[in-house]
C-alpha cells in the first residue's frame, strides 16, 4: 500500500466518522475508496466495518449529554440491534450480495421518505397514542422489531443505517431529534461492534486498513458530534435527507 493510498484511506475514515455521527452513511465514502484501490469487496466490507467501530464509539461519547435518561430505552433497543447485527454479519459471510442489492436502495429510499414525513407521521402516531394513554417510554410496539431489522441490514452492509434508525426513532419514540441521534449512535455502534467481533473470528481482515480507518473515524466522530449537536432540527433533518439521497445515487451510479 502506497503512502498516497494510506493518507486517502485515513482521510476517508475522518469523513466517514463525521458523517456517521451526524446521520450515517459514512460507509459510502470508505467502501468505494477501498474498492478503488483494489481491495476485494468482502475484505473491504469486513475491514471497513471493524475500522468504523471506534468512530461510532467516539461519536457516541460526543453525544453523551443527550443520552442522559435513556438507559432503559438503550438497553431494550440495544438488544434488538445486537440480534440484528449478528444475523446480518452471518448473512454477509453466507449469502451472495445479489439478494440484498435489490432491497438496499428500497430501504434507503423508504428511510428518506420517512424522515421527510416524520413530523407529520409522528404527530398522528402521538395523537392516536394519547387516546390510549400515550406512547410507551421506549417507543411504540413496532419500534423494537424495526430496529432489529435495521440491525440485520447494518450488520450486512450498513450504508444509511443511521437514516433508517432516525426515521424509526423519530416516528415511534417521543423525544427530540438530537436525543434520537444520540440513541442512533449507540445502536449503530452495537451493530458494527458485534459484526466486527464475528468478522475478526472468521473473516479475512486487512488490519492495516482497519487501523487507518479507525484512526480517522475517531477524529471524525468528535468532529461530527461537535457539528451535529449544534444543528437546529430542521437543518439536521435536511442534512439527513441529502445524505440519504446521495446514498441512493451512489447505489445506482
Amino acid at each position: 500500500m502506497t503512502w498516497f493510498e494510506c493518507v486517502t484511506i485515513l482521510l476517508a475514515g475522518v469523513a466517514a466518522g463525521t458523517i456517521n455521527t451526524v446521520v450515517g452513511s459514512g460507509t459510502l465514502i470508505t467502501f468505494p475508496t477501498l474498492l478503488a484501490f483494489g481491495v476485494p469487496p468482502v475484505t473491504a466490507n469486513v475491514s471497513n466495518t471493524i475500522g468504523l467501530v471506534p468512530g461510532s464509539l467516539s461519536g457516541a461519547w460526543g453525544y453523551r449529554a443527550e443520552l442522559a435518561g435513556q438507559r432503559g430505552r438503550l438497553l431494550k433497543l440495544g438488544c434488538a440491534s445486537l440480534l440484528g447485527g449478528i444475523i446480518g454479519a452471518v448473512l454477509l459471510l453466507e449469502l451472495p450480495s445479489s439478494a440484498f442489492d435489490a432491497i438496499v436502495p428500497v430501504l434507503i429510499g423508504l428511510g428518506v421518505v420517512l424522515v421527510i414525513l416524520g413530523p407529520r407521521i409522528s404527530a398522528r402516531v402521538a395523537a392516536r397514542a394519547a387516546e390510549r394513554g400515550g406512547l410507551p417510554e421506549h417507543g411504540a410496539g413496532w419500534v423494537w422489531p424495526a430496529v432489529a431489522g435495521t440491525g440485520v441490514y447494518g450488520g450486512y452492509f450498513g450504508a444509511a443505517q443511521g437514516v433508517l434508525l432516525l426515521a424509526i426513532l423519530g416516528i415511534g419514540v417521543d423525544d427530540t431529534l438530537q436525543r434520537h441521534n444520540a440513541t442512533k449512535n449507540i445502536l449503530a455502534a452495537l451493530v458494527n461492534g458485534v459484526a466486527a467481533v464475528i468478522f475478526i473470528v472468521v473473516a479475512d481482515v486487512d488490519w492495516k486498513i482497519v487501523g487507518l480507518i479507525a484512526a480517522g473515524a475517531i477524529v471524525g466522530g468528535q468532529v461530527g458530534a461537535s457539528v451535529g449537536r449544534k444543528l437546529p432540527p430542521q437543518v439536521l433533518r435536511g442534512f439527513i435527507v441529502v445524505v440519504g439521497i446521495a446514498a441512493l445515487i451512489g447505489f445506482f451510479v
